[in-house]
């Protein structure tokens, strides 16, 4: 998995981001997995899935407030 810009991720609906969410969380559960067990291709990978993580997050927390404040 790339790791997504925020404005990529912000053009996408909520179910795409949840379904990226999803993609992601299993992304870094097969590195962390990958890393313990024999050595990386890419250590980056991991701190690039981590920041796409947190930029979905992040977008999902300030929709929902937006949503709430509406």
């Amino acid at each position: 998995m790339k790791a997504l810009k925020i404005n990529e991720l912000r053009d996408m609906s909520v179910d795409q981001l949840d379904a990226t969410l999803k993609d992601a969380k299993d992304t870094l559960f097969r590195l962390r997995l990958q890393a313990k067990m024999e050595r990386l291709d890419s250590p980056s990978e991991l701190k690039k899935n981590k920041r796409t993580i947190a930029r979905i997050l992040t977008l999902q927390s300030l929709r929902n407030k937006e949503a709430k404040g509406n």
